[in-house]
């Protein structure tokens, strides 16, 4: 009996070890879809919003990017349990296609080591310039 009523506090002090306290990032979602887009019609600046579900205050230490053409910002503050914040992420919109990755480094137990990756896709396209002055084709009765 003693060997049971043992192993069952085991069991209870490994399960209560397992419970995750801390900071938890929850992001709303870890993808920003640009879409197609235009430079002059874009000015390349997207939000990252997420939450702390965690019970202690999260804290943002680095957001880096992959390349210069992609400026973060984000909070400086920790952000307390309950609390929500938000990461900016200004793109410069060069033609092509848009294939980025955001890392934010951060005391948040619910991702490895607190890194967390945030990614960009899209595609900047040219746009189109109309001559009012050119000639449709297609028109009926030309």
């Amino acid at each position: 009996m003693k060997k049971f009523l043992g192993l069952i506090a085991m069991l209870v002090i490994s399960t209560t070890s397992f419970a995750q306290k801390g900071a938890n990032l929850e992001l709303k979602s870890d993808t920003v879809d640009y879409g197609t887009v235009t430079k002059e019609d874009d000015n390349g600046l997207r939000v990252f919003e997420f939450k702390n579900t965690g019970d202690a205050p999260l804290i943002i230490k680095e957001v880096k990017s992959t390349c210069g053409c992609t400026v973060p910002s984000w909070p400086k503050d920790p952000i307390a349990p309950g609390k929500s914040g938000k990461i900016e992420v200004k793109y410069n919109m060069g033609l092509g296609p848009i294939r980025k990755t955001i890392t934010v480094q951060s005391n948040a137990v619910n991702y490895p080591d607190g890194v967390v990756p945030l990614k960009l896709k899209g595609e900047v396209v040219k746009k189109e310039e109309v001559n009012i002055l050119e000639k449709k084709k297609g028109l009926p009765n030309q």
